[in-house]
């Protein structure tokens, strides 16, 4: 018996999966969408999202990607928390059919939309397996409530990396912010704030070489790249944003990817293999945005649909 036929699967859902579910469902096309990825969507964990277009005074992240999702189901998307962990193609006849093989059943599909979205990535020091959730976190939005009047240290020099310490620094009594850097990598407006702000220290070309405490974060080794220097520094807990791995180790071998694991693809988010498309933080791409995840899902959506049109034979001529 055959399993029953999407004519689009979209494995994903953060922004670049929304808007593509949004876009496939309103050309009335058969989606089902999976949302069962670990960690959550990084928009979801960011307290305030500044630069999306048409909210002035911010967002919260949880609060947009909860808006998305209520605009895709109200389009038609069945959205389904299975966890997809192998794509296998096969030709039935003059069609190319993808089986989706999750835990518990296999879900058929014309097309496929990889919006993955990627996960933290871990500094590799010694003491961060065995101190892991016992003051080392990798979510602000998540566990900065815990550390409330603690001395803390944050790790990293993008926007992410800022806008997690500018959140936590409503909690913590003061923060040290490390970078392996001379100068800090976020958006201006990010720094004016970090610097504006009395609670946090930056200290720059500085590296943690080991997080150290008995049974929770006591202290940690810092080392100055520049002179060598080596200090302790006693701390309640350290916050680690130094960027991210792409969730694709599911097609890794199957689906041409970058040295990093990152999907590679061409303007119109297609990827090596014909009827498979890629779009958001899990694809290369120079910037790794909100908005630009949405764009990328959009044209995924609109690739998948003229493809299907073609298999179909009701492509517009």
């Amino acid at each position: 018996m055959a399993n029953d036929l999407y004519d689009v699967t979209i494995i994903g859902s953060g922004p670049a999966g929304l808007s593509a579910s949004i876009y496939t469902s309103r050309a009335r096309l058969r989606t089902v969408l999976f949302e069962n990825y670990s960690p959550a969507p990084q928009a979801i964990l960011t307290d305030i999202i500044e630069n999306y277009p048409g909210f002035p005074d911010g967002i919260k992240g949880y609060d947009l990607i909860g808006k998305m999702k209520k605009q895709s189901e109200k389009f038609g998307t069945e959205i389904n928390a299975a966890f997809v962990k192998e794509i296998k193609p096969e030709i039935s006849g003059n069609r190319k059919i993808f089986h989706l093989i999750t835990e518990n059943k296999i879900y058929d599909s014309l097309a496929v939309i990889i919006a993955a979205g990627s996960k933290f990535k871990e500094l590799g020091v010694e003491g961060e397996d065995r101190l892991a959730s016992q003051g080392i976190s990798y979510c602000a939005i998540c566990d900065g409530a815990l550390f409330k009047n603690k001395d803390i240290v944050v790790v990293g020099g993008g926007d992410s990396a800022l806008q997690e310490t500018l959140f936590l620094a409503k909690f913590a009594k003061k923060i040290t912010l490390l970078h392996r850097r001379e100068r800090l990598r976020a958006a201006k407006i990010l720094q004016e704030k970090i610097f504006a702000e009395p609670k946090i220290e930056f200290l720059p070309e500085s590296v943690i070489e080991k997080i150290s405490g008995k049974n929770k974060v006591e202290s940690v080794k810092i080392n100055n790249i520049k002179t060598g220097v080596k200090t302790e520094l006693p701390c309640d807990g350290v916050f680690i944003f130094i960027g991210w791995t792409p969730n694709t180790e599911f097609v890794k071998g199957f689906i041409n990817m970058d040295a990093a694991g990152y999907i590679i693809t061409g303007t119109d988010m297609n990827t090596s293999v014909e009827g498979i498309f890629a779009c958001g933080d899990c694809r290369v791409t120079p910037l790794k945005q909100i908005v630009t995840a949405c764009g990328d899902g959009a044209i995924a959506a609109y690739s998948a649909q003229q493809y299907i049109d073609k298999i179909k034979g009701t492509e517009y001529k």
